[in-house]
Order: structure tokens, then C-alpha cells, then sequence
């Protein structure tokens, strides 16, 4: 049984997917929008909003002890330093009166050579 088993697993280990993941949602915050796998995309979206959502905390606690852990919650992450001050500076004001879903997934065609369903995933236009 799978029950409260939500997590996609990507077909790979956990070190591994967590380091996609970390890749995907650098490179996507640092061009604005990527294509990857339908697959990837959908767990990509998860950890691209919550990376949102932790710049928009910190925006809000401006000078708590919060948004000092956010930044480091965020940067922990985030591959790039200059793509994180980018997701603090400029993308977080864009969405700051927006609740949720940051990101777009489109679907596009078929990867050549191995027919994998492929997306196109874009930050909203805020």
C-alpha cells in the first residue's frame, strides 16, 4: 500500500532527487521559465513556491529574526547566491498580494528519442 505517500519519486534516490530539484528550481528562477519533463515539472512546482513563499515571508518580517530564517532557508536551497538575492529583490515583490500558484506548467511536445511527454514551466507574470 501507498497511502500518505505523496511524494513523486522521480525514479530516484533521495540525494539525487533533492539535488534535481535544487537544480530545476535555480535554473527556472534564473531564465524565468524552463522545459523539462512533465514529471519534473510537477514535483518542480512544489519547491519553486515554497522557495517563493519563504521570500514573501521574509518581506513581510522585514528585520525579524523570521525573515534572517527564511533567507537562510531559501539560500540553503538555491544553488546561486545572485539567483536567491534575484528571488528576494525582484520575484517576491511580484507576487506579494498573490495567495499561491507561482508557476505555469504548458504542456509541449515529445522529446525526440525517447517520446517523453515535456512541459513548459514559467513563473506567472506576477
Amino acid at each position: 500500500m501507498r497511502h500518505r505517500k505523496a511524494k513523486n519519486r522521480l525514479s530516484k534516490p533521495s540525494d539525487q532527487r533533492r539535488a534535481l530539484l535544487r537544480s530545476l528550481t535555480t535554473e527556472l528562477f534564473r531564465h524565468g521559465r524552463i522545459i523539462t519533463t512533465e514529471a519534473r515539472a510537477k514535483a518542480l512546482r512544489e519547491s519553486a513556491d515554497h522557495m517563493v513563499t519563504l521570500a514573501k515571508q521574509a518581506l513581510a518580517a522585514q528585520g525579524s529574526p523570521r525573515a534572517l530564517h527564511a533567507r537562510r532557508q531559501a539560500e540553503a536551497f538555491i544553488l546561486d547566491g545572485e539567483v536567491c538575492r534575484q528571488l528576494f529583490v525582484e520575484i517576491a515583490p511580484r507576487f506579494q498580494e498573490r495567495a499561491g500558484g507561482y508557476t505555469q506548467i504548458y504542456k509541449t511536445e515529445p522529446r525526440r528519442g525517447d517520446n517523453a511527454p515535456q512541459a513548459l514551466v514559467s513563473l506567472i507574470e506576477g
